[in-house]
C-alpha cells in the first residue's frame, strides 16, 4: 500500500504512514516496554510486505524520530514524536531500561538519579529459558542492587536469561530479566510462565479464546499454546540488566 501525501502543519515532515508507524511503535513501548515486531507492525499500518516497513523506518530515522540501538536485534527508541513533546525513554515497563556494567558496579541508561532514591536489592532467582523451557525458578542465589527507577510497584526478583527466543525483543542470552512478581498478565506481556508446574520460560503472552499461547520474539521457534489450566503466571518483566 502506497505511502498517503504529507498533511498540514508538523505533519510535512511526515506522511500519514509514517506518523502512524512512529505512534504505534511509541504505544507499544509504552504497553509492553518492547518495540513491536515487523509483521505486527505489517499488520498494524495493513501494508503487504515488510519492505514497506523497513523504508518507513529509515524515514522516521533519517528525520530524527526514531534510533536503531546498535548489537540489539530490532532495538528501536523513540526520540520525539510528531506533537513535538520528547518521550522518556525507560520511563514506560520495560525498554529501554536497561543498565549496563557488571554486577558489582551497575550503571543505569538514565537521567542520574536522586540521592535520595537508594538502590533496591533484588534477589537473583537462578535461570529462565528464552528458548526451550528449562526447570522451574530455582531459590534465591544472589542479589543485585537496582535503581528504583527501573522498577515498578510491588515485589520484584531477576533471572538470567538462557537461549535466544527472544532476540527481537531485544532480550539476549546472558542477560539479566527484572520481573515484577504477579499472578496474572494482560495480553502482549511478557511473562515467566510456568508450564505444568515443572518448566519456565519467558516468553510474550497472547490470549486465544480460553488457551493461553507462549509466543517467541525468534522466527525460529514456534508459538506454544495451552490451556489455561497448564500455564501459570509467575511475573512480568519490568526491565533488563545487560553485562558486557
Amino acid at each position: 500500500m502506497p505511502e498517503s501525501g504529507p498533511q498540514t502543519g508538523f505533519a510535512k515532515m511526515l506522511t500519514r504512514k509514517q506518523m502512524e508507524l512512529l505512534r504505534f511503535i511509541h504505544e507499544r513501548l509504552q504497553e509492553n516496554g518492547v518495540p513491536p515486531s515487523f509483521d505486527e507492525m505489517k499488520e498494524a499500518l495493513d501494508l503487504k510486505s515488510k519492505s514497506g516497513i523497513h523504508r518507513l523506518i529509515l524515514a522516521l530515522e533519517e528525520r530524527g524520530f526514531i534510533r536503531r540501538l546498535p548489537n540489539r536485534a530490532r532495538a528501536l527508541e523513540v526520540i520525539r514524536l510528531p506533537d513535538a513533546q520528547t518521550p522518556r525513554p525507560g520511563r514506560q515497563r520495560f525498554a529501554p531500561s536497561v543498565i549496563e556494567g557488571d554486577l558489582g558496579k551497575v550503571r543505569a541508561l538514565a537521567p542520574a538519579e536522586p540521592e535520595t532514591q537508594r538502590p533496591v536489592a533484588i534477589p537473583i532467582m537462578g535461570r529462565i529459558a528464552a528458548g526451550t523451557p528449562i526447570s522451574a525458578i530455582q531459590n534465591r542465589s544472589s542479589t543485585i542492587d537496582v535503581s528504583p527507577e527501573f522498577l515498578s510497584h510491588g515485589e520484584h526478583y531477576a533471572l538470567e536469561v538462557r537461549g535466544d527466543s527472544m532476540i527481537e525483543a531485544g532480550i539476549f542470552d546472558g542477560d539479566l530479566v527484572i520481573i515484577r512478581k504477579q499472578e496474572s498478565a494482560n495480553t502482549g506481556d511478557i511473562v515467566v510462565a510456568l508450564i505444568d508446574d515443572e518448566e519456565a520460560t519467558l516468553k510474550r503472552m497472547r490470549r486465544k479464546g480460553a488457551s493461553i499461547a507462549l509466543e517467541a520474539a525468534n522466527p525460529n521457534y514456534e508459538t506454544r499454546i495451552f490451556g489455561p489450566d497448564r500455564v501459570r503466571v509467575q511475573g512480568r518483566l519490568v526491565s533488563l540488566i545487560r553485562r558486557y
